[in-house]
């Protein structure tokens, strides 16, 4: 018995040594007070005509009343959900006051409403599906979904889709009778498989919650993963996805290899012009994605082919393992390398793939912790941020460790992402391993990220030469939301490996 006891304990030790090796979850992002606070995006676009659906993100403690002053004609809050809701006929710029009221005081703020042709003024914020549901996706997988949403506060803090990715269609030549449906009705128009047996009563579902419904298709005849897909039945397609209630698309390149050719900058544009055209015809604003991996550099176009964002590299978890490598390789360098930040703004991003946080599936049948180590998922994030990309979380949102959460609903990093100013970041200096990257924000301060990209806890300096600043500059730690203090000239703090300090600075008067 002692032997056996001897053996606990030191198992117990070897244990404790082994599991303080790894990095640990260290979580910085303080909790939301309980007075109230408004949050997410500033300014939001709609097409006169179409169905308006905002929902007020606001934290503080329930209950809570919800109000907007100077509401253009045909939108109404509802007090009790701060849903706003309506159509606006008129085109225009609507500068409204948002008030958000608990027990504990009220907040208020600024809200600008644009009706014209323009969509996603702002980075789109939301959920997908495929990095941890992939193929085996469902009706009731999109309901828990939009449930956790809401239930996570993760709505109150800006995230309004819900997307489906691949798989929702038929698959021809399937042995899952699930999958085997009649691809299409009488009027060519395609159907969902038998996982989805109502996509209207999904939407529904969704909207009622105050989120936004996305779909997933290609322009080619199958989906990547072999489902039908749109190809020869655009205009029935698009109008069965405006029937249904969709409000985002992710139009994947896929199999139009086998018509279109990669070489030629008229095929590449050609699906998505087309599709873009027909959306534009539509009562139903859809944000359309161009997923096609930045071929022809994508990002000088995209927007032009009426892209509201647009894949700029290969997919980030195309290889569970490769995830980290991809996150340097497919973030830092390629947009560096190409100088994406002068390609988009409001109306078209960069999007660089999904945020893979929290539970991921392994492609091999198993949902597991994400293999980026907590540093990288703090560099993931920032570095989005900065660089104003779509904050599209796919991890399994039902499963939120209070880690994963507070990296995606602290405040002040998304209120980069989301700044109306639309001016997304670049990298100003780059020392080795270390360096330094910018954003200019709409009130004249600078989000500044010092990133380390080895191996070993290192100094990493700002140097205001590079920065273009003169002067003492306030600084303040993002991830802590805590200020710092006053510096002259530069800035210097230690980052860990592969990790990050997300700044934002502030000139002072002489």
């Amino acid at each position: 018995m002692r032997k056996r006891f001897l053996f606990l304990i030191i198992m117990v030790i070897a244990g404790t040594l082994i599991a303080g090796s790894q990095e640990p979850k260290i979580i910085l992002t303080p909790r939301p007070g309980p007075e109230p606070r408004i949050n997410g995006a500033k300014i939001f676009g709609v097409r006169p005509g179409s169905p308006f659906l905002f929902t007020i993100p606001a934290t503080g403690k329930r209950p809570m009343k919800y109000d907007v002053l100077n509401l253009p004609a045909g939108l109404r809050c509802d007090p009790e959900t701060g849903q706003i809701k309506g159509t606006i006929n008129k085109p225009g710029e609507y500068l409204t006051t948002v008030m958000v009221t608990n027990e504990l005081g009220s907040a208020k703020r600024e809200f600008k409403v644009v009706c014209g042709d323009k969509l996603a003024l702002t980075p789109q914020m939301g959920w997908n599906s495929w990095y941890v549901w992939e193929n085996h996706v469902t009706d009731k997988i999109m309901r828990e979904a939009a449930d956790a949403m809401v239930s996570s506060g993760m709505i109150d803090h800006g995230y309004m889709y819900i997307n489906i990715d691949d798989c929702w269609s038929a698959k021809p030549g399937s042995t899952d009778s699930t999958l085997l449906v009649e691809p299409r009705d009488k009027n060519s128009m395609i159907n969902s498989n038998r996982r989805f047996p109502d996509m209207k009563a999904l939407t529904d579902y969704i909207h009622l919650k105050g989120l936004k419904a996305g779909i997933y298709t290609s322009p080619g005849p199958f989906t990547c993963a072999g489902h039908t897909a749109i190809y020869g039945n655009e205009e029935q397609d698009i109008m069965r996805f405006v029937q249904w209630g969709f409000d985002f698309l992710k139009y994947d390149w896929c199999s139009y290899d086998n018509i279109g050719r990669r070489d030629t900058l008229p095929d590449l544009q050609k699906p998505y012009l087309l599709v873009s055209k027909i959306l534009k015809k539509q009562k139903r604003d859809i944000v359309l994605n161009l997923c096609q991996y930045g071929m022809g550099k994508v990002w000088k176009w995209g927007k032009e082919v009426g892209g509201q964002s647009w894949r700029t590299a290969d997919d980030l978890g195309g290889s569970f393992e490769g995830i980290g490598t991809a996150l340097f390789r497919d973030g830092f360098d390629v947009y560096s390398r190409d100088s994406l930040h002068l390609y988009a703004g409001p109306g078209g991003w960069n999007d660089p793939d999904y945020l893979l946080l929290g539970y991921l599936s392994n492609w091999n049948g198993k949902t597991v912790p994400t293999p980026l180590t907590p540093n990288e998922q703090y560099t993931q994030v920032s570095l989005w941020s900065i660089v104003a990309a779509p904050l599209i979380f796919s991890g399994d949102i039902t499963r939120l460790d209070e880690f994963t959460l507070s990296l995606l609903t602290n405040d002040e990093v998304i209120e980069v992402d989301q700044d109306p100013l639309g001016k997304p970041g670049h990298r100003v200096s780059k020392d080795g391993n270390m360096e330094v990257w910018e954003r200019q924000m709409e009130d004249g301060s600078y989000a500044v990220g010092l990133f380390n990209r080895g191996e070993n806890e290192t100094n990493v300096t700002a140097n205001w030469t590079d920065l273009g600043f003169s002067g003492k500059q306030r600084v303040r730690d993002l991830w802590r939301q805590k200020d710092i203090g006053e510096f002259k000239d530069n800035f210097i703090v230690m980052v860990p490996g592969h990790g990050v300090v997300m700044t934002r600075m502030w000139a002072l008067a002489e």
